[in-house]
This record gives C-alpha cells, sequence and structure tokens, in this order.
C-alpha cells in the first residue's frame, strides 16, 4: 500500500524563520536604546551601587573622544569612584552644591557635580562600537527619587551631541538622559544582620574544627592500641 506523504519543512529553514522573528520582535526595542544609557547593579535607597554608562558611537564618519556625565545637585551622591578604563583618563570634578543637603544625618555643601572621560591615543569609540565606563556611587537617596544623569558625547568632528532630556508619560524623546530610579531600601542586607550571620559562620567553623579534632584524636588512639 502507497502512503503519501507530506514533505518535511527542513530544520533549517525553521530554525532560520524562528530567528528573523526573534530579530524583528527585539528590533524595536534595540533601535530604541541605541543612546547613552545608564545601568544600574542596584537601585535600593540608602545603598550603594555600580552604574555602568553605556557609551555607542553614533556616527559613522566621527569618533566619540569625550563623555561627559552631569551629576544631580539636589540629591547629591556624596561619593562617586570611577573604575579605570584603558585608553581613557576619567576626572571626578566636585562643585559647592546651590544649597545644603542632609545626607544620611550629615549636612554636605558640596559633593561630585561631573565626571569626564576622554580617550586618549586611539582608545576613542569608533563607528559601529560602544564602550562602558563604570561608576560606584552612594548612597542613594530616598525611595522614588528619579535621577537624571546627563550625558554630553563629544566627537571627533568637534560636535557634541546633549543627552539630557527627560523621558515624560513613556514617551522617549529625541535625546534622552540616563536615568534611574530609585527603590526601597533593601532590609535584608542591613548591618546587624550581616553581623549576626557572620557570627554563626564563625561558631559553626569553630565546632566543625573542633568536631575534626575529636575524630583526629579517636583515631590516633585506635592505631596507638592495635597489635
Amino acid at each position: 500500500m502507497l502512503r503519501s506523504v507530506m514533505p518535511r519543512r527542513p530544520l533549517p529553514t525553521i530554525a532560520a524563520t524562528a530567528l528573523v522573528g526573534l530579530a524583528l520582535a527585539v528590533l524595536p526595542a534595540t533601535a530604541a536604546s541605541a543612546h547613552v544609557r545608564v545601568v544600574p547593579e542596584s537601585t535600593a535607597a540608602g545603598g550603594w551601587t555600580v552604574l555602568t554608562v553605556r557609551v555607542p558611537n553614533e556616527k559613522d564618519a566621527a569618533t566619540t573622544t569625550q563623555v561627559v556625565l552631569d551629576l544631580p545637585t539636589d540629591t547629591p551622591l556624596s561619593h562617586v569612584g570611577v573604575r579605570p578604563v584603558p585608553g581613557w583618563t576619567a576626572e571626578v570634578r566636585t562643585a559647592t552644591l546651590p544649597q545644603p543637603v542632609e545626607v544620611q544625618g550629615a549636612t554636605i555643601t558640596e559633593a561630585p557635580r561631573r565626571v569626564v572621560f576622554t580617550a586618549t591615543g586611539d582608545a576613542a569609540i569608533g563607528a559601529g562600537e560602544f564602550q562602558e565606563f563604570a561608576l560606584q556611587v552612594g548612597p542613594l537617596p530616598a525611595e522614588g527619587t528619579r535621577l537624571l544623569l546627563p550625558a554630553h558625547q563629544t566627537y571627533s568632528d568637534g560636535t557634541v551631541v546633549d543627552w539630557d532630556q527627560p523621558t515624560t508619560d513613556g514617551d522617549e524623546p529625541e535625546h534622552p538622559a540616563p536615568e534611574l530610579t530609585v527603590t526601597a531600601a533593601d532590609a535584608g542586607s542591613d548591618a546587624s544582620s550581616s553581623d549576626r550571620a557572620a557570627v554563626w559562620f564563625g561558631l559553626g567553623g569553630f565546632a566543625l574544627g573542633a568536631a575534626a579534632l575529636v575524630v583526629a584524636l579517636v583515631t590516633g588512639r585506635r592505631r596507638q592500641v592495635q597489635p
């Protein structure tokens, strides 16, 4: 008996179709995020975090030679540290605040105001490339605070692109500013909890060490009494 067998679609074709569909699905999000962005490691109020500033080069005929990041003054970050990037210099510039601000019980009158990253040699960001700059900052302000970090991108042709426009009503402007929103404090990471955990780990380690010593002594005595 002859059976009619429907031709099977080759697996490579199926895989290719799936990949095309996935690419089309993520394309709008990728295109929308192809600007200077800040990616926080964490956003817990009162905590410390690492902010990764991602800078793509958006010109075909010029390179990115400098990136300047403005820091907030109404909710200042009292500490800003930079991670070295080969071929780039980083300068944290401190300035007097418009008015004194209380940060975790201390009144501060000046704070880091701007971070300047400058390329040296051939380290500039080329066409189709991006670079990441990491900042350790803290402490973060209260929950719900929206931190805008305007960036200014300088190209080798002398033009400067200001990424300083806030996003409103979910609509992204032409030159959106890098930003993040502070979330609730992480209650599980308080110092007392960490201290208690350290004590229990220490006691556990001591108990294991004592048990190992007892086993060694008993084993040694058994070997001594064997004929």
